[in-house]
């Protein structure tokens, strides 16, 4: 199968877009985007529990090439990491980004220049990381660079805690969803991230980002990703993270196609030893069982572990 041109540019074209893009940053005036449900006029720079207002705030962008091998390639993955973020897990390994908020805030302007230029060094793909909380400025900024030719497809890539209304904003504007799915248990979500409705959003989440693009499709030629769903599951230290159950539900509530990354990357990073489960690294032993666990599921897209850590 080969690759066809990204969603938004269709969307531009008929104006849809361009609605999407109002309707976005009218719900700042009363923030109610994630399941944290702020209600703050973010227009005014009022913030909540993303720290955000009305410009987005950036850490950093460049061709990134620890991701999924579907959207490596040769040139990488053209990342864009944002500061802040709607779930702030304890053990987050970009602590100093999504809870500190390091980083630069950005117009909707200088947001579209990112990505162009991320399209002008070669990059496969527009990576959003961490995007839920500024979807608003996304959507705009695409617009903008859309004008100005860009081309490559979006890539929304997500802790999961994402609301099904505003998921249904990105409806043939995001081409690959890439969320993780946490954890299953929600006195683990409240413990580690103060969300104990976690596993329940995450759910509904996805089912509705596969409802949006189906199971991921890679190009025969290139072995690059252009369209579907990527599941990321974050294996953790005593089975906190559910792997059975999660996988479960992926193979029985979205697909046994799709394409999984059970990831290793574990550490204790950030406020993570203030629980006792999470202040050691994850061992081989609990990695190869949660694998063990995806194929038991019927998950057989898996992606190949890398050397390298993955921002989380």
């Amino acid at each position: 199968m080969s690759m066809s041109e990204p969603s938004y540019l269709a969307a531009w074209e008929n104006g849809t877009l361009q609605k999407r893009i109002k309707q976005a940053l009218s719900a700042l005036t009363h923030c109610t985007l994630c399941p944290r449900r702020c209600k703050v006029d973010r227009t005014q720079n009022e913030t909540g529990y993303c720290q955000t207002g009305r410009l987005a705030k950036v850490a950093s962008f460049n061709a990134h090439f620890g991701e999924e091998a579907p959207l490596v390639g040769k040139n990488g993955s053209g990342t864009i990491f944002f500061s802040h973020c709607n779930l702030l897990c304890n053990f987050c390994q970009n602590f100093e980004i999504s809870h500190h908020g390091e980083g630069q805030l950005v117009s909707d302007d200088t947001l579209a220049q990112i990505m162009l230029q991320l399209q002008h060094m070669g990059c496969h793909n527009i990576n959003l990381v961490t995007p839920s909380h500024v979807v608003p400025q996304i959507l705009s900024a695409v617009g903008i660079a859309a004008e100005k030719g860009l081309k490559l497809p979006l890539v929304f890539n997500t802790g999961g805690y994402d609301n099904v209304s505003t998921l249904k904003l990105l409806e043939g504007i995001v081409d690959i969803y890439m969320p993780d799915f946490k954890f299953w248990d929600p006195a683990v979500a409240q413990m580690t991230c103060n969300a104990k409705d976690y596993p329940e959003i995450a759910r509904k989440a996805l089912v509705e980002m596969h409802r949006q693009v189906g199971d991921l499709r890679i190009d025969d030629r290139s072995g690059l990703a252009y369209k579907g769903l990527l599941v990321r599951h974050l294996v953790l230290p005593d089975g906190l993270a559910g792997t059975a159950q999660v996988m479960h539900f992926i193979a029985q509530s979205l697909s046994r196609d799709t394409y999984v990354n059970v990831m290793a990357q574990y550490r204790p990073c950030g406020k993570a030893a203030t629980v006792a489960s999470l202040a050691a690294p994850l061992s081989t032993d609990a990695y190869t069982q949660a694998v063990a666990e995806a194929k038991a599921a019927g998950i057989t897209r898996l992606d190949k572990p890398r050397r390298v850590f993955q921002f989380y």
